[in-house]
């Protein structure tokens, strides 16, 4: 059981910290603050193949695997979890989706732009009455002139403003419940499909989150992913590879925030010496290094059963819900470290923590989670 990297994941590791440290860094706080969406990274980031990580080649990817891909999110989000969030839903969940029940067709028209970096992706399943149970869906779609029209809406939705193609799921029949939930491809350019209200956020305030509206949009027939009534079942399958790279989020953030509390530790001094040689705080980044290492090993393993074409419904809940907690506990024991400092935005404790309670909400919150969790165990 080899828990390292090998010479390549160790290059590409590398290779994406000195373009977060480079291109994203500087820029923290003021895309923070200004809640900009850094439109101007995409062709750099197609260009390291980071907006393709998990497709072939063929269709315009990098040809990567899951660990590559979790190494680098949380090289990303060691940066800017705003960036690594990004980067995250494009790939697992729009592009993904496409990928993984797509048509030949689809897959040519719309996930080739989207793993070259020529447009950007976004998926859409949650509304304001369908949040945790996604089984709630309202949209709903009828079939109109060979194809469908589509009335409704989805909320929280990453890159909903910046889009070019959007994945959605819709009700086609609802008196099957789960299963007649249909999923569509939607181009932005369709008339009857608008973004609305961009949400002024806690925190990943340059990630743009807004709602998207359907007013009578048509759908072609051909723009329907897989078969009527599969939405909701390839949603979840399609969650299961996101809910990993949110573990590598989350990771990303930890391991940010304890860096930034290792480096003030070693530099502020009380009492005639650094901070870092009391052991309370020593006993504090013990902790924080351990549990962000619990997360990663975690998180690592998801990716590698992934990777081996496993199913991981299990694993990856398991990675999701033990990072996303570690990040929150690590980000806030960054901000006590930093003390008074850790409260003010001279430190970039204070966005580690206000971005790590997004991965405990994001693509199933901790609750469900558990349930999901618990499911597998006793179906075992």
């Amino acid at each position: 059981m080899n828990f390292e990297l090998n010479e390549e994941q160790q290059q590409i590791k590398y290779s994406v910290r000195e373009f977060a440290e480079s291109e994203i860094r500087p820029h923290v706080m003021e895309w923070d603050e200004s809640q900009h969406f850094p439109e101007e990274l995409r062709p750099k980031l197609a260009e390291l193949g980071l907006l393709g990580v998990v497709f072939p080649e063929e269709y315009g990817g990098a040809g990567m695997g899951y660990v590559e891909y979790a190494t680098i999110i949380e090289e990303i989000s060691r940066v800017d979890g705003s960036v690594g969030l990004s980067v995250a839903a494009h790939n697992s969940l729009c592009s993904n989706h496409i990928y993984s029940f797509g048509t030949e067709a689809q897959k040519q028209k719309y996930l080739v732009p989207l793993a070259s970096g020529e447009s950007f992706g976004a998926w859409g399943l949650t509304e304001s009455q369908a949040g945790s149970d996604a089984s709630g869906t309202r949209t709903y779609a009828v079939p109109s002139n060979g194809g469908w029209k589509v009335n409704g809406s989805k909320n929280f939705i990453t890159h909903a403003i910046a889009c070019n193609t959007l994945v959605a799921m819709a009700v086609t029949d609802k008196e099957k419940g789960n299963r007649g939930i249909s999923a569509f491809i939607f181009d932005k350019s369709m008339e009857g499909f608008r973004s609305d209200k961009k949400e002024n956020k806690l925190g990943m305030r340059a990630s743009e989150t807004a709602s998207v509206v359907f007013e009578d949009c048509y759908v072609p027939y051909e723009n329907r992913l897989g078969n009527e009534g599969e939405g909701f079942l390839q949603a979840m399958q399609v969650l299961d590879g996101g809910r990993i790279s949110i573990a590598a989020l989350s990771v990303g953030i930890a391991q940010g925030a304890y860096e930034a509390a290792l480096k003030y530790a070693k530099e502020r001094q009380q009492f005639g010496k650094p901070i870092a040689e009391f052991q309370a705080i020593q006993f504090k980044l013990a902790d924080m290094a351990t549990q962000i290492e619990a997360a990663r090993l975690l998180t690592q393993q998801a990716a590698s059963l992934k990777d081996a074409g496993r199913k991981t419904t299990r694993e990856s809940a398991m990675a999701k819900l033990f990072a996303s907690e570690v990040a929150v506990r690590v980000a806030e024991e960054s901000v006590q470290i930093h003390g008074g400092y850790g409260y003010t935005k001279d430190y970039p404790a204070e966005k580690y923590w206000r971005d790590s309670k997004l991965c405990t909400i994001g693509e199933g919150t901790s609750e469900i989670q558990r349930m999901v969790i618990a499911k597998q165990l006793l179906k075992a």
